[in-house]
C-alpha cells in the first residue's frame, strides 16, 4: 500500500527555505529547483507564495507576527502604557531574531548590494508601522485633529528607523548574550519617548493660535 504524501504547509516551506539557505550559503536558483530538492511541487509553493522574494519577505514578517502573538499571551502586556509595550516588543522580537540569528545574518548579506537585501524587510516595515499605530495612545497624540495624521506617520517612520538601527546594532553586537543590544534597546526607546512628548508642542500650537487671534481680531 502506497504511503500517503504529507500535505506541505506554509510553515513547512518557510522552514525548508531557511534550512536550505543556511546549508548552501545562498538562496535557491528558482522555485523549480527549491521544490524539486525538497520533494514538493511548484503548485504547492504557489499556493502560499508568488515568488522566492515574497517568501523571503514573509519570513521577516512572521518574526513580527510571532512576537505580537507572544506579547498578547501575557495579560499584563495589555495593561502596559505605550513605552512599556514597545520595550516588551523589542525584547521579544530580538529574542526571536537571536533564535534565528544564523539565518538573519545570512539573509541580510545574500546580495552584494545592501539595498537589495533590505527589500526583504519591506513587509516587516508595513506590519511594524501597523503595530505602532495600534499601540499609539492619546498621551502621544496631538489634540489638534488636523495634525494627528501627519504626526502619526512621523511616529511610525521614526519608530521604523529606530528598529532598523537596532537591527544593525544587533547584527554587529559581539557581547555575551547580546547584552549590549539590550542596553541599546532600553536607552534608545527611553530617549525616543522623551522626544515624543507632545506637551511642549501643544503649548507652542496654543501660543500660535493665541497670537494669530490677537493679530486678526485686535484693534489698533
Amino acid at each position: 500500500m502506497a504511503t500517503k504524501k504529507k500535505i506541505i504547509s506554509k510553515e513547512d516551506i518557510v522552514s525548508l527555505y531557511m534550512e536550505e539557505v543556511l546549508e548552501n550559503g545562498h538562496k535557491p536558483k528558482s522555485v523549480y529547483h527549491f521544490a524539486k530538492e525538497n520533494d514538493f511541487t511548484e503548485a504547492e509553493f504557489y499556493a502560499f507564495f508568488g515568488t522566492l522574494e515574497g517568501l523571503e519577505k514573509e519570513i521577516f514578517r512572521l518574526f513580527l507576527v510571532n512576537t505580537i502573538d507572544l506579547l498578547h499571551r501575557n495579560n499584563d502586556y495589555l495593561e502596559y502604557d505605550m513605552k512599556n509595550k514597545m520595550l516588551s516588543f523589542y525584547f521579544t522580537f530580538f529574542e526571536i531574531l537571536t533564535a534565528n540569528r544564523s539565518y538573519v545574518l545570512q539573509a541580510l548579506k545574500l546580495d552584494r548590494n545592501p539595498l537589495k537585501n533590505l527589500v526583504q524587510l519591506t513587509t516587516l516595515r508595513d506590519s511594524f508601522k501597523e503595530y505602532v499605530s495600534e499601540i499609539l495612545t492619546d498621551d502621544y497624540r496631538l489634540e489638534q485633529e488636523k495634525f494627528q495624521k501627519f504626526q502619526e506617520k512621523g511616529i511610525q517612520e521614526s519608530a521604523w528607523l529606530q528598529l532598523m538601527l537596532t537591527i544593525k546594532f544587533w547584527v554587529d553586537d559581539a557581547s555575551p548574550a547580546f547584552e549590549k543590544t539590550d542596553i541599546f534597546i532600553e536607552k534608545s526607546v527611553n530617549a525616543s519617548f522623551e522626544l515624543m512628548n507632545v506637551a511642549p508642542l501643544n503649548h507652542l500650537i496654543d501660543l500660535g493660535k493665541f497670537l494669530f487671534k490677537e493679530k486678526i481680531y485686535s484693534k489698533p
